[in-house]
């Protein structure tokens, strides 16, 4: 009887946990502020493993890599950094979700071992529109994340009659893990209007087919009453803070996010133009991809900017490796194979743990030691130069 008792209670929590009695609706902006204040000024980085090209090489079965990530991790608790920002893909669930959710609990153990929160990202309109589960392809050589892959690529989002399996995948994955506090946030789509970049072929009327599932897909995760806030970013444009200005898929990201996040790859002086932008809805900002170096936005120039706004800052790329993320963008007209770039684009630690610039992850270090809203000044040359 006791065990059959057993079996009937896990049940019925399980079932709690995919379907709660009442879906909560977007944060107000007092529980949005309030949530906020709970948590430490939050950096960190976009998270894929230097031995993985894309999402499905870090979490498939044969390729997930604890031992990698777990260096990788304490590197950066090392330098200060609290959060990452983690992509999936709904192919990983269609093909192994149980498997899945088994791998991202094994992840954030081993995120929480190194006190790192992730922010896990459901969807992404980047790069490859048609991606293949099962082994990938090798890096191209010299090419800026040559295997990235969108999500839910070209065919499913084409694909109406598929839309239920896609809003199964966002219910079950953050429904299983709706109460758990080792996560801080849902980003329920990366980019949504970007066209795709690099060399492949656009996806027909991607922008339309995106706007009418967006919706979909926040309305999916809001409904198992996560406790942790969704976000999507906003990425392209000049007047985020005027809605006449939005397209139709950024209006979606505005009215639904219960916390702002946006995109800024130029200089300090348009950083700080955009998140003020963002912070004129009264809401936690967030900063999930910043600081391409050759592109003006780097650690020096945008991160005490953030620090001061008392906004979160999660830089691209950290270790190199496969994604080849160190290359800039133009690689992908012309590949860097016969030299390396004067200036890396992207990453924190080269291959081997060391730091790509000693003087980034000191400033990190420092920035995240200091109290919300503060920037410490910068030592003098001669206390740096007896380190």
């Amino acid at each position: 009887m006791t065990f059959k008792l057993s079996i009937l209670f896990a049940a019925s929590a399980l079932t709690i946990v995919a379907a709660p009695a009442q879906a909560r609706e977007q944060w107000s902006k007092a529980s949005a502020n309030g949530w906020y204040e709970r948590q430490p000024w939050l950096v960190g980085a976009n998270y894929n493993p230097a031995t993985a090209i894309n999402q499905f090489e870090m979490w498939q079965a044969d390729s997930f890599d604890p031992v990698t990530i777990d260096r990788e991790l304490a590197l950066a608790r090392s330098i200060g950094m609290n959060t990452m920002r983690v992509y999936l893909h709904n192919m990983l669930w269609e093909n192994d979700a149980e498997g899945l959710k088994r791998r991202m609990d094994q992840f954030l153990t081993i995120a929480a071992k190194h006190n790192i929160r992730p922010m896990f990202v459901l969807f992404d309109s980047c790069w490859d529109p048609n991606p293949v589960a099962g082994p990938q392809r090798p890096p191209i050589p010299g090419v800026h994340n040559s295997g990235w892959v969108q999500a839910p690529g070209a065919a499913r989002l084409a694909d109406r009659s598929g839309y239920a399996k896609l809003e199964a995948y966002v219910k079950d994955v953050v429904g299983h893990f709706r109460n758990d506090r080792r996560i801080i946030a849902w980003d329920v789509w990366n980019e949504p209007n970007n066209e795709g970049g690099g060399n492949y072929k656009p996806t027909p009327d991607k922008k339309r087919l995106v706007a009418a599932l967006l919706g979909r897909m926040f309305d999916a995760a809001q409904g198992v009453d996560p406790i942790q806030p969704l976000t999507s970013g906003l990425w392209i444009g000049e007047t985020w803070d005027k809605q006449a200005s939005l397209d139709a898929v950024e209006r979606i990201q505005v009215a639904r996010s219960d916390v702002m996040s946006f995109h800024d790859y130029n200089w300090p002086e348009q950083f700080e133009r955009r998140a003020l932008q963002m912070l004129s809805y009264g809401r936690p900002v967030l900063c999930t991809e910043y600081m391409a170096r050759g592109n003006g936005s780097t650690f020096d120039g945008s991160l005490p900017i953030g620090k001061r706004l008392n906004i979160a800052m999660i830089n691209w790329g950290f270790v190199d490796g496969k994604s080849q993320t160190r290359m800039p963008w133009d690689s992908w007209e012309k590949p860097y194979t016969l030299k390396e770039p004067t200036i890396w684009f992207h990453e924190v630690f080269r291959a081997d743990g060391t730091p790509y610039r000693t003087a980034e992850t000191d400033l990190i270090r420092r920035l995240s030691a200091a109290p919300k809203g503060v920037v410490p000044p910068a030592p003098t040359l001669a206390v740096a130069a007896r380190r």
